[in-house]
């Protein structure tokens, strides 16, 4: 019997990736097909194939909490965007001496408990919390501002636990970027937003499309914050509730198959409109 040669080029990235793949697979892709396959089935004495677990999400309820969970995603990926960038760009260009104790102190969330971070804010969002007593006692305010237990205080939240998640990508791309191209693009007559707009915002791109993942995805499908903080349905709230309350495998697996689309479709958007800056650059390059 000939054996066949074993080709290390080839065979061993193979292997080595194996497990990984094996892994993504069993934890992933059959889960999903699972979901999938009870979306399209009414659980009953039989088996039953139906529409009506789709038809039922077409309720304005549905549609409703859908959409709160899009507008909340999206305001969280563009907040953090707006505050990460300044600090990336200063972390990663600006700063020399002082920049890994600044870098300490953007990952330091990373080392306390997720839930620890949330009932963190209790204490400073309540009518009687901090920041309240502080504006009251510095005059701004008569009575206390109510920031707490609403979509406010779920949106503060959402921004102060997600930030370091586009800090770090930006950070990274920012990074690499070799700085002779900022005294290549000075030596050329070109002015500091120039450089900015033709060299450093398009070769950053890849790590501000890696942050909005980062960002979007578990923020789309947050549980514990607007469970703890907020008093309005989510669609992660609202898959739980079919799942372990009602009990419906049905409406339920839908509810994941429609969420997952819907989350898919803004990232490609997002990947999309992050990519016109870098083929526009491209074009005028060419």
């Amino acid at each position: 019997m000939k054996r066949i040669p074993l080709n290390p080029e080839k065979d061993v990235p193979f292997m080595l990736y194996l497990p990984a793949l094996t892994w993504q697979v069993l934890f992933l892709f059959v889960p999903l097909m699972v979901v999938f396959f009870f979306s399209f089935f009414r659980v009953g004495n039989v088996f039953q194939f139906s529409l009506a677990n789709y038809k039922a999400l077409l309720d304005i309820a549905h549609l409703r909490i859908i959409v709160r969970s899009m507008a909340l995603s999206l305001g969280t990926m563009i907040s953090t965007f707006l505050l990460a960038y300044p600090v990336a760009y200063f972390l990663a260009l600006l700063a020399k001496r002082w920049k890994n104790f600044a870098l300490f102190f953007v990952t330091l969330p990373f080392w306390s408990n997720f839930l620890v971070l949330i009932y963190s804010w209790f204490f400073l969002l309540e009518n009687n919390g901090i920041i309240n007593s502080f504006l009251i006692w510095a005059g701004v305010l008569r009575t206390p501002l109510d920031i707490s237990h609403n979509m406010i205080s779920v949106f503060i939240l959402m921004l102060y636990c997600y930030l370091p998640f586009m800090i770090m990508p930006i950070f990274t791309s920012l990074s690499r970027i070799d700085h002779r191209i900022f005294e290549a693009s000075a030596d050329l007559g070109a002015r500091p937003w120039q450089t900015f707009t033709r060299i450093t915002f398009p070769l950053s791109l890849p790590g501000i499309r890696t942050g909005a993942l980062l960002v979007m995805v578990p923020a789309f499908g947050e549980l514990a914050i607007p469970a703890l903080m907020g008093k309005k349905w989510m669609v992660s709230s609202l898959i739980t509730h079919y799942f372990f309350v009602v009990q419906d495998d049905g409406i339920g697996s839908a509810l994941t198959i429609v969420s997952g689309l819907v989350l898919f479709l803004m990232i490609l958007s997002i990947y999309y409109l992050l990519g016109l800056p870098m083929r526009r650059s491209a074009r005028g390059n060419a």
